[in-house]
């Protein structure tokens, strides 16, 4: 089994293996190497869908040389808790910092909230999470102001009065009541409109139209989040509310 890291030509070999629908276990073993290999590199390069061999190969290659050039450091991390991998957690945590950036969140918003995320205690301080990111708490506040101002985290105090900042297990929901009240109120704006640019016309016709779409998501996108949310507190292996009964 091949050692060391991976080649230009190996990563030409997992885009095209991601392209064709495989399996990262049917891509390692093409390669002879370990699958938890093949699923480090996809995930810390963007994820199944957005993988780029050229990019993960240039992505190689500066980590590799702010390792040559890098100051001796402190020690490591501590081991991942329940026996996780350390790498593949981090490779999946560069993943998620993605996918939320995507959504249109500034990066180190989105680096804030996937290390909560990935938390198990889902609350860090602000000191703690400087340390897991590496940068400066004046980084870290900036991207609490933000999440908190959107809802999605909110701020605590212990005894000894220092400020931890938490992710709920109801944050998803309320980010989803947030969207469902976002669109009411462009319902609202565009059915003002449909008056003013006179029923009938075709202008008008348009928002009237646009505004009945929109009604209809924003109240779908509400029901939805409430059938829904006991799942955001059920245990692994729960069944879903609302789900069918077995038979006989």
């Amino acid at each position: 089994m091949p050692g060391g890291r991976l080649t230009q030509q190996e990563r030409q070999q997992i885009a095209l293996g991601l392209a064709d629908g495989l399996a990262y276990a049917e891509i390692a073993r093409r390669l002879d190497r370990p699958t938890s290999t093949v699923t480090r590199e996809v995930m810390r390069n963007g994820g199944p869908t957005a993988y780029r061999a050229d990019l993960a190969q240039h992505a190689a290659e500066r980590r590799a040389r702010r390792r040559g050039q890098a100051a001796p450091r402190g020690p490591e991390a501590p081991p991942q808790p329940h026996g996780r991998d350390a790498e593949a957690v981090r490779a999946y945590e560069e993943s998620l910092t993605t996918v939320f950036m995507a959504s249109g969140m500034p990066r180190m918003t989105a680096r804030v909230l996937a290390c909560l995320t990935l938390t198990d205690t889902g609350r860090l301080t602000a000191a703690e999470l400087a340390r897991s990111l590496r940068v400066s708490p004046a980084s870290v506040s900036k991207a609490i102001a933000f999440l908190d101002g959107q809802g999605l985290v909110r701020r605590e105090r212990d005894e000894r009065r220092r400020e931890h900042y938490v992710v709920d297990d109801d944050v998803w929901y309320q980010s989803m009541m947030a969207s469902a009240r976002s669109l009411a109120h462009l319902v609202e704006t565009a059915r003002q409109g449909v008056g003013v640019l006179v029923p009938g016309t075709p202008a008008a016709t348009r928002l009237e139209n646009i505004a009945r779409f929109l009604d209809f998501v924003s109240e779908s996108t509400a029901r939805a989040a409430e059938q829904a949310r006991d799942i955001l507190h059920a245990e692994p292996g729960a069944p879903e509310r609302g789900a069918a009964e077995p038979a006989g």
